[in-house]
Parts: structure tokens; sequence; C-alpha cells
């Protein structure tokens, strides 16, 4: 039942269009993340190499994506997507063919992956903010619940992919499945007519005036800016360990790299039914669960740290899966429904920049920290903090108190009918 509600919103060729491109390129982009584990893992064995390559993307993201998200709220959202996504295919077309035809330097790779990233943060707030172009008001959640459920299977879909390919034939042949990826998605979008929300006109102050009215409307909201400042922990304390370390970590305690292909592809599955479960369980204070399910979300790294036997790190994988996959979904849809819709994008930009502001400083620093203390140490102590910063999110109020739609949106009508098909 929960795929069928799911599903129904497909029938509205905006979202349609948009929903396929962007499934192909997501699976793309799963894949590289593991083949670029994979392939630095093997190639040179360091968790600072590996850091130094993913890090890269992240430090251009962070700064730019607000300016991204200023940029997404006055001009065509499709139209920057399609741009961001003719730009990335070049890019991995470009690393594709350097690992094809040799073995591409740390730095090189790293400046790629550099401009791979600028690229990025024009796509990601643009992205968030058209989604609810394409669909009616009251299926916003339907519609954010089919995204994840795609973005989840893409996290099942892309680690087998990328570990096939890159334990069997290399690195070179994923990035340009990923470019091609990208290219798909681009030409999906070329016939794409989003509907305009109301009050989501282009502004009429300048860009500076923008980009400040975006910052004032996160920080009037404790919910939004407290959920920021407490991810900028989780990601700095969890993810970039798992990103960094976890490849290694996995081989030293279960003997194989290629183990930590199938952890994630576990963890994609679980997220596949959290996706399933978002499209029909419909709480009257999300945010206040997904939060709470943040801290399970987590926690992935430190059952690896642990060294837990295989059965438990798969069920742990499945519910840190489901877990992020809910916590994901209602997050977005929060935004969706108590936002302006003008100002959506740039709201969404300061989300991304705010939780990844230390990311940088985390690749940077993982690397050194693994060589003194230890990869499992790292991995398990970094892991258990990011649950802790999660569960902080919940201490306001006002956040465990938010109700599912803002007052003047349950007072509109249904738009179910305004859409085209």
């Amino acid at each position: 039942m929960a795929g069928l509600r799911s599903a129904n919103v497909l029938r509205h060729s905006d979202f349609r269009l948009l929903f396929i491109g962007q499934s192909a390129s997501e699976i793309g982009s799963q894949a590289v993340a593991v083949a670029i584990a994979l392939y630095i893992t093997r190639r040179t064995g360091s968790a600072t190499d590996l850091a130094i390559v993913l890090g890269a993307a992240s430090v251009p993201f962070v700064v730019l994506v607000v300016f991204g998200g200023v940029w997404a709220d006055r001009l065509p959202r499709h139209r920057l997507i399609i741009g961001s996504d003719l730009t990335r295919a070049a890019l991995h077309t470009l690393l594709g063919i350097l690992i094809l035809t040799g073995s591409p330097a740390i730095w090189l790779m790293a400046v790629i992956e550099v401009f791979f990233g600028a690229a990025q943060a024009l796509f990601q707030p643009a992205y968030s903010g058209l989604t609810p172009q394409t669909v009616p008001e009251d299926e916003i959640q339907a519609a954010q619940a089919l995204v994840g459920f795609s973005m989840n299977m893409a996290i099942v879909l892309g680690p087998v992919l990328a570990t096939a390919l890159v334990l069997t034939i290399g690195a070179g042949p994923m990035f340009l499945i990923d470019a091609a990826s990208f290219l798909f998605g681009a030409l999906l979008l070329l016939p794409v007519t989003p509907r305009v929300r109301a009050l989501d006109q282009p502004p009429d102050e300048s860009f500076l005036s923008g980009l400040r009215d975006g910052y004032r409307e996160v920080s009037s909201r404790i919910w939004v800016w407290g959920t920021i400042i407490a991810y900028t922990g989780v990601v700095l304390f969890a993810l970039v360990p798992w990103l960094s370390l976890g490849p290694l970590a996995v081989r030293q305690v279960y003997g194989h790299v290629g183990f930590y292909g199938v952890v994630v592809a576990i963890w994609g599955g679980g997220s596949v039914a959290g996706s399933l479960l978002a499209a029909v369980w419909r709480p009257r204070h999300p945010l206040r669960l997904a939060l709470a399910f943040g801290v399970l979300w987590a926690m992935l790294g430190l059952l690896v740290a642990l060294g837990v036997a295989r059965p438990i790190l798969i069920a742990g994988a499945l519910i840190s899966g489901g877990a992020g996959a809910l916590t994901g979904i209602w997050w977005e849809t929060t935004l969706a429904r108590h936002i302006p819709p003008g100002a959506l994008s740039r709201v969404s930009a300061w989300d991304h920049m705010g939780s990844l502001a230390l990311m940088p400083l985390g690749f940077a620093a993982v690397g050194p920290l693994a060589n003194t203390f230890g990869v499992r140490w790292v991995l398990g102590v970094g892991s258990a903090l990011g649950a802790l910063m999660a569960g902080l999110a919940l201490l306001p109020s006002s956040v465990r108190a938010l109700p599912a739609a803002a007052p003047e949106a349950a007072a509109q009508p249904s738009s179910s009918a305004a859409m085209s098909t």
C-alpha cells in the first residue's frame, strides 16, 4: 500500500521526468562514492589519501551552497540543475579517462572533485526547491517519500555496482557510467515546466538582500538552526569517519574491503524500507520522530569499531538505514511545509552549508587521528559522539512540539485538481 501511494505521484509528468533522471544520476553518485573508497584503499591503503579526495568536494560545496540557494530562489531551478548535471558529467568523464589511461595523482583527483563540489553546490538547493513544484501541495510528503525510496535504492544498487566493477575491471568505467547518468538526468529535465507555488515568485531584491533574507528565515526558527547545529556535529563525528575510515575498519575487522560495499548495500536496504514506511506514516510531530531516529542512524560506525558479529552488523545496518531514511524524508517534508516557498532553496542551502560546515576540517583531521589512535578507535568514538549530537537536537521544546504542517497550510484547500498530468 505504501508503494502504491507513493508511486501515484508519478502521474504528474514533471515529477516523473525529474524522478527518473535524478534517480539514475543518484545510482551513479552512490556507486562513485564507494568506487573512490575501494580504488584508493586498494591503491595506497592510506586514510589520509582517501580523506583528501573525499574531502575535496566538501570544501567548495560548503563555501558556495548558500550562494547557490540564492540563485535557486531567483532563477528557474530546473535550468540550474541541467547546468550542474552537465558540468558534473564532464568532470567525471575526465576522471574516468584518467583512471583508464593510468594512475592519476591524488592531488589531480582532488582538484577534479573540487570543481565537482562547486557544481553540487548549485544543484542541491535547486533540487530541494524544485521537487515541491512538480506535485500538488498535499502530495509533497508522498513525493519526498518516493524520492527517498529512489535515493535509498541507489544506496543498495550503487555499492553493488561499484564493488563489482572496481574489483574486476577497475574504477574507470564506474566514473564513465556516473557521467552518463548525469547527462541522462539533464536531458530529461529539458521539457519540465514547474508550477509556481504560492509566494514562490522571484524576489525583486538584490543578491545580497536575498542572502540576508535567507539567513533571517533560518535564524528566526530554532527548530531549523538548532537542528542544523546538531547535525554539524553528527556529520563531523559520525559521517566523516565512516566515509574515510569505514573501508579500512571493515578490512581490519572482517578481512576484506569488499565487505564494506556489502554493508553499505544492506544499509541501503533498510533505507528502502524506511522510505516505503514514510509514504504512509504521517505522525503528528514528524520532526520529533525524525530527530529521534537520527540517533540510530549515527551508530553504524560504532558497531564496526566494536567488531560485532556479522549478523549483528547486518541487523544494525538495516536499522540504521531505515532510521536515516525516515529522518531525511520527514526533515525535507517539514521544511517544504513550514518554510515560505520563495525562500525554500535558500533555507535548504543554509541547512546543507551549516550541517557540512566542519566536514572539510573533519576530513583533514581524521587521517592523522587514525594514525595516532587507530582506525577503529576514531571510528567508534566518533560514532558515539555523533549519536549524542543527534539526541541534543531534541532538547528545545519547540522542536518536539512542531506539528506536521504550518497552521496556514492546514487551512488551504487541496491543489491536486490543479495539477496537470
